[in-house]
């Protein structure tokens, strides 16, 4: 019966104590004790009323009146219920609170909106991104913050299925992808994720597709238009064969070495072809990268070596012979005639370093951080005459980078360039020759 078999047992007892009293002393005697049990039952009904007031104005934080009857079965269940709640609050808060520092972890920023589009809760991202203030801005209306037409315009629309892409406000140098998502009932988050390197990327892909395009297209067009003139001559002369001939080897040799260079950057970006840790004899590779130098330069300019440590290197001799040769003809290529050339190995702060200097044109400071991007060339149409694919220096860095080295530039123009490929200390080894003078060549 749950509940009520208390009360009905109580009546059921004063009922029949009413009927003893009416049948001991008359109608009086059980009419004045009916109005004695009502008033005594009455009193305890409103006193334990007031006790569940009290109770209930503390907030439930003492613990609930005990008593017995019907009223401690209610106090008893409503303590249980208080506590569940409890329970279920902290589990709440618990729950909201990772739920806070995980949005707050995220990379990306969030805005949680209402639905009149007034900031409810933000992340720190979102102050990176959006230049908004989780304390100062809750309750503004987004649209009064961010006040770019299009993001207006995009926020009013309600497509969920539709982004946004737009400079971040806080930072015009980050490009944002904006998306909203429904959120609770009438709720909403404002998602803004950077996607500036993405984008990058993709500038680079399509920049490289391009100039592939472009750098493939010159050298086919020379040589398709003189295969079509050979056959279109009854009687090509000799000397005009010859010429023809040889212009078209120097066009198939640059796309043989434009797709060479292509060829050893997928090699090295492969994360399947590991480094060979080699132990390479620096000061030999500096005698025959001299000689490399001199071929290349065929005398029109003095190259010079300074071998000042003994100390070998870790690594693959084949690649970094590839890059450190990359280094020296580009200083060939680039040095006027009467300049001269310089091959240095030493250590810099336990590093070992080495660098080739130049007496060339320099390059202008705003160049440099693009010289190692893939095609990239502070003179075209000089780079082509001197027979460059624009691979080289991406070449260097890709094997620099595999080696935990770095490529430091240093350029004054009008006077020359400093190219210096930086190890780390763990990639020096002691010579396996005996206590040797630094030697300093020069090559005439």
């Amino acid at each position: 019966m749950g509940f009520w078999w208390r009360p009905f047992t109580t009546l059921f007892g004063f009922g029949l104590v009413a009927l003893i009293f009416w049948a001991a002393g008359g109608q009086n005697a059980a009419l004045k004790f009916s109005v004695v049990v009502l008033l005594a039952y009455l009193f305890r009904q409103l006193w334990q009323q007031a006790r569940l007031s009290r109770w209930l104005e503390k907030g439930g934080s003492s613990p609930a009146p005990r008593d017995s009857g019907a009223w401690g079965d209610i106090f008893y269940r409503l303590e249980k219920l208080q506590k569940h709640q409890i329970q279920s609050k902290s589990e709440l808060v618990s729950a909201l609170g990772q739920f806070q520092h995980a949005a707050e972890a995220v990379p990306d920023g969030i805005v949680i909106l209402n639905q009149q589009d007034q900031i409810e809760w933000c992340n720190p991202a979102s102050r990176r991104y959006l230049g908004l203030d989780c304390v100062r801005d809750k309750g503004q209306y987004i649209h009064y913050l961010l006040r770019q037409t299009h993001f207006v315009d995009f926020l009013n629309e309600r497509d969920y299925s539709k982004t946004l892409t737009c400079r971040s406000p806080a930072n015009r140098d980050v490009l944002l992808t904006l998306q909203l998502v429904p959120f609770g009932a009438e709720q909403k988050l404002l998602m803004a994720r950077d996607i500036t390197e993405l984008e990058r990327v993709d500038a680079m892909r399509r920049d490289f597709v391009a100039n592939v395009s472009h750098e493939l297209r010159t050298p086919l067009t020379v040589v398709g238009g003189f295969v079509e003139t050979l056959g279109e001559m009854d009687k090509p002369a000799d000397a005009d064969l010859k010429h023809y001939f040889g212009i078209m080897h120097n066009h198939t040799k640059r796309m043989q070495r434009l797709l060479d260079d292509l060829l050893t950057l997928s090699r090295l970006e492969s994360s399947d072809n590991a480094v060979a840790e080699e132990q390479v004899q620096m000061p030999d590779l500096m005698r025959e990268l001299a000689r490399e130098a001199e071929s290349l330069s065929r005398g029109k300019h003095t190259v010079r070596v300074e071998i000042q440590s003994k100390a070998w290197l870790l690594g693959s001799l084949q690649e970094l012979q590839s890059a450190f040769s990359n280094l020296v003809s580009n200083a060939v290529r680039y040095t006027p005639e009467g300049g001269q050339v310089t091959l240095r190995w030493f250590e810099q702060e336990g590093q070992p370093v080495f660098s080739v200097t130049d007496t060339g044109e320099g390059i202008a400071s705003e160049h440099i951080p693009r010289l190692t991007e893939r095609f990239y060339r502070v003179d075209r149409s000089r780079s082509r005459e001197t027979g460059g694919t624009g691979l080289g220096l991406a070449i260097v860095k890709h094997i620099l980078t595999r080696h935990g080295a770095r490529l430091d530039i240093q350029s004054i123009p009008g006077k020359g360039s400093t190219f210096s490929a930086m190890f780390p200390e763990t990639r020096l080894i002691p010579s396996k020759v005996e206590d040797q003078k630094p030697r300093l060549a020069l090559v005439k």
